[in-house]
């Protein structure tokens, strides 16, 4: 369960108490259809956190501290601009790193460009965001993982809704826990995956 902010409580209800966000359906339990494509949303705001961190290592400066990324993506998505060779070794995904040997880092709101060197030669290759599979920062044990449309599609399928709007990504499979002593407060790690 997610609690909003207190003032942002306050609009909501006109009263200084939580708003409760309640948890996903259980497995099997019928959802509600999302016509505002919630699961779309959370998604293309996980992509604007990739996008600012690019923005970072692009910067003259370059990527502050021991940041460095480790980018994997679909070879095959749409707008993706690889060496033929890559794509031929790489036929579903690649990872790159950017940490010290990088050039040329161009961010665009739905993609960015820069220049690599595979097998000692610079090469620019081009990967649009929605390609993006995985994005991790070792050196503060930061990663994020995107959920392709074609899963969507296929959990959408499988449940037999076909309204248009994205499946959930995981249903919840415990009821929410009991209220305790922490002031309302949840931690994070109760949503991580184990």
């Amino acid at each position: 369960m997610l609690i909003i902010s207190r003032p942002v409580d306050e609009q909501l209800t006109g009263r200084n108490e939580p708003v409760r966000v309640a948890p996903r359906a259980k497995e099997g339990a019928a959802v509600a259809d999302d016509q505002i494509g919630y699961e779309s949303l959370m998604q293309d705001a996980l992509r604007g956190v990739v996008r600012a961190a690019l923005q970072e290592a692009a910067n003259p400066r370059g990527l502050p501290g021991k940041h460095h990324f480790y980018i994997t993506f679909r070879t095959h998505a749409p707008g993706v601009i690889i060496p033929e060779q890559l794509r031929a070794r790489y036929p579903d995904e690649m990872t790159i790193v950017l940490e010290h040997q990088f050039w040329d880092l161009e961010v665009y709101a739905d993609r960015f460009r820069v220049i690599l060197k595979f097998s000692g030669q610079p090469q620019p290759i081009t990967i649009p965001l929605k390609a993006i599979t995985r994005f991790f920062d070792p050196s503060v044990k930061f990663g994020l993982q995107f959920e392709q449309q074609h899963q969507v599609d296929e959990a959408r399928m499988a449940s037999g809704d076909d309204a248009g709007g994205p499946a959930p990504r995981e249903i919840a499979t415990e009821a929410p826990p009991a209220p305790s002593s922490d002031n309302g407060v949840v931690s994070l790690d109760a949503f991580r995956k184990k």
